[in-house]
């Protein structure tokens, strides 16, 4: 872990070494880290004097830590809850929030041995005794998984089940060791894992699953931050991201 101006954040790393004068903390989900690491240092390039410092985590943990006051300059969350609220708190710069890629929730197994699932119900199985999932108080794949079963009528059966992980990407890990028999975590994830996790079937939402970013308020890399936010929507970013497998906003 290492401290940025005072205040230690989770996961951070730094592209480039020592931070400097233009450095741009960017707080994203954690299902953006291989896509974000991908495409930084190409921003870099773009952008002499200019570097990132990325903080994955769970979408509400970030929002938590810029609601108490943590360094940041760009915001990008799983899903629109969380920035409505960091909007609703006057935390992000007018006019710079925009969805900038989609995904889709998904069902996974462990890629060797898993159960042979084909829908939803099938999670009621007395055979499937551990389901990975985000805990929904904190993690938005989490909610998305537990309003599916909720719709399903599955939630009862599924929940006593339930491991809980602290962001999508540890659901992943769960899955991808074996130590459960299946997971919810987003198609990019899967992908990201696609030699230890089976992709079983796309999990339906109620809501389509869009990612918003936003520049902080009162940062003072206001101008670097909104040029992050425009390579994100720039046919070069859209490109690295559709290879880490998100969609179009």
């Amino acid at each position: 872990m290492q401290r940025l101006r005072g205040w230690a954040l989770a996961g951070m790393s730094l592209l480039g070494g020592v931070a400097l004068a233009a450095d741009v903390t960017v707080s994203a989900a954690a299902s953006l880290s291989n896509a974000f690491k991908e495409l930084g240092p190409a921003f870099e390039a773009q952008n002499p004097g200019t570097r990132l410092l990325f903080n994955f985590a769970a979408s509400d943990a970030l929002l938590a830590q810029i609601s108490k006051g943590a360094p940041v300059d760009v915001l990008a969350t799983a899903d629109q809850e969380t920035m409505d609220r960091a909007e609703a708190q006057k935390l992000l710069l007018p006019g710079s929030r925009f969805n900038f890629v989609s995904n889709e929730l998904v069902l996974v197994t462990p890629a060797e041995g898993g159960a042979a699932l084909s829908s939803l119900a099938d999670l009621a199985r007395p055979a499937v005794k551990r389901v990975a999932l985000g805990k929904p108080e904190g993690v938005p794949a989490g909610r998305y998984a537990k309003a599916a079963l909720e719709s399903a009528k599955l939630w009862a059966v599924v929940e006593p089940k339930a491991i809980y992980a602290i962001h999508v990407r540890q659901a992943l890990d769960y899955v991808a060791r074996g130590e459960v028999d299946s997971g919810f975590v987003y198609a990019s994830d899967a992908l990201a894992q696609k030699d230890k996790v089976k992709l079983l079937f796309a999990v339906p939402t109620d809501t389509a699953i869009r990612y918003p970013v936003a520049a902080i308020a009162g940062s003072n890399k206001a101008s670097e931050a909104r040029k992050f936010i425009d390579y994100l929507l720039s046919p070069a970013g859209q490109a690295v991201l559709a290879r880490h497998g998100f969609r179009k906003p």
